[in-house]
């Protein structure tokens, strides 16, 4: 296996690894979280190693998972004592901890390999050199088997919790009617963050996380309103991603991880423009036919109201119509031109007259309206 190829498949899995939780975050409105946890773990990574001195002992997870924890706590504690807002409270919390790691980094571990460059941005590049060895028997990379560990974990867990995580996320309050625990729910997904996080810490770096963790999860979102399907295309979105982001940054010999963050972004933008049924062109078409179909719509609630009366030329009058609509002209005709296209109105001595189909029309719109 050649190291480019196990520098996309590394970055493949940390993808899908990452927006398996990212789904959950995006859902709960909990995408600024991601951030939050992926630096203050660091703290958790530091205060580890000072108890094993070993940066490949599984106890800096363990220590990054805990802080991680911590950060989601104190949030909450600030934002529970409704004098600060749940992104004030991240405001907080996040720099302080994260700062904190920096300055023992700096005092105390300044000849660890630790530094905050590596952990912010990554280094795919270097995945490849950190070898899994068995025996004598060298088997790849060590981020392949770590990540698809993780992704394992967070697949498992997705599948044997999904009902949980579902209600969970959905309605607290009938989560906890029907006996689950939206608290251990909540504490367990955090769990997987800042597991996966610190996982893909020395593989990608923290920016690249929440990049996976948050970009796929909303493009997914914009395109499905079917939780199966959008835990499904947020892993084909982030896998995508990753090797176009690989390919690209190739081409043109610039850094891996900020070229697989960009394209993220870059698809973000393409779904949110081109979406099927939340894009931008497609709100903007769908607020336009709507303006058009209630104009329509008070044209024919109009011409219903006044046929037959008295008043009948003056409100429903070809020339006069449009002043008791307070439309503009080239309005009023682009709304007749509908009309009679649908063979809701004519034109009859001066004056519109509904047809039998518009009349049917109006009266089924109005008993919807008001049924509404």
């Amino acid at each position: 296996m050649t190291p480019q190829l196990e520098i996309q498949i590394i970055a493949v899995i940390v993808a899908i690894a990452c927006s398996i939780p990212g789904v959950f975050l995006v859902l709960r409105s909990m995408a600024m979280m991601s951030d939050a946890i992926t630096h203050t773990i660091l703290l958790g990574i530091v205060g580890a190693y000072f108890i094993v001195f070993d940066l490949s002992s599984p106890v800096l997870i363990i220590g990054a998972a805990v802080v991680g924890l911590l950060t989601v706590y104190l949030v909450e504690l600030l934002n529970s004592t409704k004098l600060l807002s749940e992104d004030s409270a991240i405001g907080v919390v996040f720099p302080l901890l994260f700062s904190i790691a920096i300055i023992i980094i700096s005092k105390y571990a300044s000849s660890v390999h630790l530094d905050t460059d590596s952990v912010l941005l990554g280094e795919l590049a270097f995945a490849p050199f950190n070898r899994m060895v068995i025996g004598s028997v060298d088997i790849g990379a060590k981020a392949i088997y770590s990540m698809g560990t993780i992704l394992l974990i967070n697949l498992v867990l997705v599948i044997i919790f999904f009902k949980e995580l579902k209600l969970a996320t959905f309605d607290k309050g009938l989560a906890a009617v029907l006996g689950f625990s939206p608290i251990l729910v909540h504490y367990g997904l955090m769990t997987s963050v800042s597991v996966t996080a610190v996982g893909a810490f020395e593989a990608v770096g923290s920016i690249l996380v929440i990049a996976f963790m948050v970009g796929p999860p909303i493009s997914a979102y914009l395109i499905t309103d079917n939780l199966k399907k959008m835990l499904v295309l947020s892993g084909i979105i982030g896998a995508v991603n990753a090797v176009a982001g690989y390919q690209i940054a190739e081409f043109f010999d610039v850094s891996i991880a900020g070229c697989m963050a960009a394209v993220t972004g870059l698809t973000f933008m393409l779904v949110f423009v081109f979406a099927p049924k939340r894009g931008i062109i497609t709100i903007m078409r769908r607020r336009k036919y709507q303006e058009i179909d209630f104009a329509a719509k008070t044209m024919l609630f109009h011409v219903y109201n006044h046929e037959g009366n008295e008043n009948e030329y003056i409100e429903n009058g070809i020339v006069s119509i449009c002043n008791h609509l307070n439309w503009q002209k080239d309005f009023l005709e682009r709304i007749v031109m509908r009309l009679k296209n649908d063979n809701y109105i004519i034109e009859t001595n001066g004056i519109f007259k509904l047809t039998d189909e518009g009349r049917e029309y109006t009266v089924r719109s109005y008993e919807e309206i008001v049924a509404q």
